[in-house]
């Protein structure tokens, strides 16, 4: 072999053993534990200890979780003893998580013990000193405003689902909306807009929602606004109002039961389902699982309980010399006669008494003694603001529905 073809076969293996090494260095590197990242919790640097995390057990309790940690039963009594005006270690629940902070020697002594009856609150009990002292700590609470808005896309409580809100937001939505909008009558594609207060545990950990702050709903073509006010802001009393002021509670509730769907509407000429025969249904039937609350659309004194083969279970309630109402086939009857109910009372249970195919409730309505349809029924409405009330309360609501209508155009 010669000495040119010597020099590039050397040449070559010199190449070949540098690749191999940068090849290993890589692999090598790629393959080293990091160290875990600095943390702080329950005020404690997790990287000066042991960290164990876990969740009580069917069984556990405080002293067993601990004569685990090699502390003897007399000691175990020791520190139970010294915490009890701190810490009740009988409150300790299934499933709740707790967090042990050990020593990081050979001893792996047991330095601290956290446990988290809820979101917000923590007890801390702390080992290290043989005065062994237990504590309860509360995260901060913040608050943050949200807005969201656009078209529905589904029921108000789906659309607040895919907003990742929570869900007992549509229920206070419900409520305030209760005189002025049938939520079962809004439509995909209606336009709604909503600003409420979202509070958040220790400014990250989600709690759910607050406050409403603002809100509207396109109902039947018009948009109904909702914003909170204290006419008298000494008593703190909160209303909710449209945008001029006026208050969004009717004298009667749109509906005696939530959540439901209308099976038969008022007519003067209906097949009746049970008696096969054609004649007038003086009502407006809801359909409800068994057991769901029935409630008065407005205050009054109930003017008659009872049964009939017809009607079943019956209430009806006298509101003034001009309005009454009735609510018929309950499974069970929760006021008598003459008592006083406010508005939106539970009065009784929806049920299929008298002559029904299913659990509803029939709900009639009388104007001056005559039986009317309650759905086409141009209901009184309360008082609206006037005077140095109206321009407080127009002042305060002007950035809340700047807002609502930004979102509304999107």
């Amino acid at each position: 072999m010669n000495y040119s073809l010597k020099k590039v076969l050397i040449s070559i293996v010199i190449l070949f053993s540098f690749i191999s090494c940068k090849k290993s260095e890589v692999t090598f590197e790629d393959e080293i534990v990091r160290p875990v990242s600095k943390k702080v919790e329950f005020g404690f640097k997790y990287s000066d200890f042991n960290v164990i995390k876990d969740s009580i057990k069917k069984g556990d309790t405080f002293s067993t979780i601990i004569e685990k940690q090699n502390i003897g039963n007399r000691e175990v009594f020791d520190i139970v003893k010294k915490v009890k005006d701190s810490f009740d270690v009988r409150i300790i629940r299934k499933n709740k998580p707790y967090t042990l902070l050990r020593s990081k020697n050979k001893t792996n002594k047991l330095q601290v013990f956290i446990y988290q009856p809820d979101a917000l609150h923590y007890y801390v009990v702390d080992l290290r000193d043989t005065a062994v002292v237990a504590y309860e700590k509360t995260y901060p609470l913040t608050f943050k405003n949200r807005t969201i808005g656009g078209l529905l896309k589904g029921s108000l409580s789906e659309t607040l689902e895919n907003a990742k809100v929570e869900g007992s937001l549509a229920s206070k939505i419900s409520k305030i909306y209760a005189w002025s909008i049938d939520f079962f009558k809004l439509k995909k594609g209606d336009r709604f807009g909503i600003t409420f207060k979202e509070r958040f545990i220790n400014d990250t950990v989600y709690d759910g929602v607050e406050d409403l702050e603002a809100a509207f709903f396109e109902y039947k073509g018009k948009i109904i606004y909702a914003f909170p006010y204290a006419q008298n802001p000494s008593s703190g009393k909160i209303e909710y109002y449209d945008e001029e002021g006026k208050t969004l509670k009717n004298f009667f509730l749109k509906t005696p039961i939530k959540f439901s769907r209308i099976s038969s509407r008022f007519s003067s000429n209906r097949f009746h389902p049970v008696q096969h025969t054609w004649k007038a249904h003086k009502g407006t039937d809801y359909a409800a699982p068994y057991g769901t609350p029935i409630t008065t659309t407005a205050a009054g004194t109930v003017e008659q309980t009872g049964f009939t083969a017809g009607n079943g279970n019956f209430v009806k309630v006298k509101h003034n010399g001009t309005y009454s109402t009735q609510y018929l086939h309950m499974s069970r009857i929760l006021v008598r006669r003459g008592q006083h109910v406010n508005q939106g009372q539970v009065i009784g249970r929806v049920g299929s008494t008298g002559l029904a195919t299913g659990p509803h409730v029939c709900y009639r309505f009388w104007k001056n003694g005559v039986q009317v349809d309650a759905l086409r029924l141009k209901l009184p409405n309360g008082e609206p603001m006037s005077g140095r009330d109206k321009s407080r309360f127009l002042k305060t609501i002007a950035p809340l529905k700047w807002e609502l209508d930004s979102v509304s155009n999107l």
